[in-house]
């Protein structure tokens, strides 16, 4: 046991920077290590939580450079401010929902999650901190604003000096009158996953000689909680999951799990030789990609086959009570949930949207176009939870990706949809063409067969909290139904990043096998004329397409 220490108050000067966005702060690893700048932000977060004295927290990141050191200032600042009890993961790693989980299962205050999710690592890339309420969740806007402007005008932090606590080994340390828990990172959430899901099927499925499989957890957070589950509880092979030790700088893999940066795992997927099912998570374990053979199954599409095949899955069956799809996200699971006589609701960008939908019990799983999908066991996006859920469909259908998709588009119609990225724009001139496409007057005006019927900058407001939302990303809708949305993302560390999304519905079963660019051409290019993405970017192309 540590010996007490007096708390030491020290004097600072505030930082104009420290506004969280969609997910936290997120800057570059060398802005996180100026002196202060991670205290000054973390007493932030103090100075706006009431009555949190005495409390526990969770806290827990993905591995990134820079997590082991920021885990010990938080820990020593955590005692400082009077927390009574902490948990962390083993090595300072839990993934992103496994933090949720925690926090619920323990009904915690709230946690710290240390990660930049998919952005890359190492000395010279990102680091991110996000502070999660006691719902599991990410905080709301009116905590994130209420930290901004403590952030403004802080003055002190308070911080105990005493050695650090050993991460490595599973057991406690006390600080004060602190008592740090480090605990297994992985168990609580597999437990967690073995409640939901009918894992005799899956691993009947895993261990069939027919059935090839891969997971990439792109050296990152979610490799031990992959191997863990499905080579150690389920039998999967041996190698099953690759990339599966997280590395600080994740091996100089770029860990956003799309087919761009996991073009690997998509080679794998393709040709004559190709496996059977294929699978990728991101750096902080929230988001999943999936894939068959010869076949790519979009975020949106994910999500609405997630929600039509509830009925099988153990967890899930006979409870389905709404669907929640960020507003960029194809209207895909509209569809199902109409059929299913349930509500679909449409939300802005932002985990933390669908918290007080899930907690009121209004819907059961909800979905991001960028590649996120998750339910209501806990209250953050779950890439492994994704897979597994895929699993548990081709464990009980035993038919491969493609045919589940080629059923559900037969069913629901297809939804062709796309988003192209404009990365690390000069932000002045991504801002001026946001502000045009907003002000210029599209109703009504024809572009070949189409019109546009509704032009707006989307506003949300929360039908269980009243709290509203505006600015949230520009929509233009065509008299047949098609769309494109522009929003600049709010997850970057450098420049901006445009984000074009283009969707178009296709009921006829023999128009449902097109190349998805072909299919939105016309689209693509309406796109950049409206935009003048070209002109103003000098972008002839996108950086990323998914």
């Amino acid at each position: 046991m540590h010996e007490s220490r007096v708390p030491t108050v020290v004097s600072t000067s505030p930082f104009a920077d420290q506004k969280p966005g969609t997910s936290g702060l997120r800057k570059p690893v060398t802005v996180f290590q100026q002196p202060h700048y991670l205290e000054n932000f973390i007493q932030s977060v103090f100075d706006s939580l009431p009555d949190h004295e005495g409390q526990t927290l969770v806290i827990g990141g993905d591995g990134r450079f820079f997590n082991a050191e920021a885990i010990q200032v938080i820990l020593r600042m955590a005692c400082a401010n009077g927390i009574r009890r902490i948990l962390v993961g083993r090595h300072g790693l839990l993934s992103t929902p496994a933090v949720s989980h925690l926090i619920r299962k323990h009904r915690a205050y709230g946690g710290f999650v240390l990660s930049a999710s998919h952005n890359p690592g190492g000395a010279h890339g990102d680091f991110g901190i996000k502070y999660n309420i006691g719902n599991g969740g990410p905080a709301p806007e009116s905590l994130t604003d209420t930290i901004f402007e403590n952030s403004r005008k802080i003055s002190r932090f308070r911080i105990v000096a005493a050695p650090h606590c050993d991460l490595g080994r599973i057991g406690t340390c006390q600080l004060n009158n602190t008592e740090v828990e480090i605990i297994d990172p992985v168990a609580d959430y597999a437990e967690l996953m073995e409640s939901l899901f009918d894992f005799k099927a899956i691993s009947d499925l895993l261990k069939s000689p027919d059935f090839r499989m891969r997971f990439d957890a792109m050296n990152a957070v979610t490799g031990p909680y992959a191997k863990t589950i499905l080579e150690d509880h389920l039998g999967a092979p041996k190698g099953t999951v690759v990339n599966a030790v997280p590395l600080q700088d994740f091996g100089g893999i770029h860990p956003d799990p799309n087919p761009t940066h996991a073009a690997d795992l998509v080679a794998a997927m393709q040709g004559a030789t190709a496996l059977d099912f294929g699978a990728a998570s991101d750096g902080d374990g929230d988001r999943n990609m999936i894939l068959g053979a010869n076949a790519y199954v979009t975020p949106s599409d994910s999500l609405a086959i997630i929600a039509a095949h509830a009925h099988l899955i153990p967890g899930y069956a006979g409870r389905l009570t709404g669907i929640a799809r960020s507003m960029p996200t194809s209207r895909a699971a509209d569809r199902v949930a109409a059929k299913q006589g349930v509500p679909c609701f449409e939300t802005p960008t932002g985990w933390k949207f669908f918290g007080t939908l899930l907690d009121a019990g209004m819907v059961t799983f909800c979905g991001e176009e960028s590649f996120g999908t998750g339910s209501d066991h806990v209250r953050e996006k779950d890439g492994l939870w994704a897979v597994l859920y895929w699993l548990n469909i081709l464990a009980k259908t035993r038919m491969p990706v493609s045919k589940i998709l080629a059923e559900h588009w037969q069913t629901y119609g297809r939804d062709y949809y796309s988003r192209h990225d404009y990365e690390n724009l000069d932000i002045a001139t991504a801002n001026a063409l946001m502000h045009d496409l907003k002000t210029q007057s599209l109703n009504g005006k024809v572009f070949g067969n189409r019109t546009v019927t509704m032009h707006d900058d989307f506003a949300y407001s929360d039908p269980v909290s009243n709290q509203a939302t505006s600015g949230q990303g520009i929509r233009v809708i065509f008299s047949d139904g098609a769309r494109m949305v522009f929003r600049l993302s709010g997850t970057g560390t450098s420049g901006a990043t445009l984000r074009v999304y283009l969707e178009r519905f296709e009921p006829n079963p023999q128009a449902q096998d097109i190349d998805t660019q072909d299919a939105l051409k016309e689209l693509i290019i309406l796109s950049r004329e409206i935009s003048g993405i070209e002109a103003r970017t000098g972008r002839k192309t996108p950086d990323v397409i998914t």
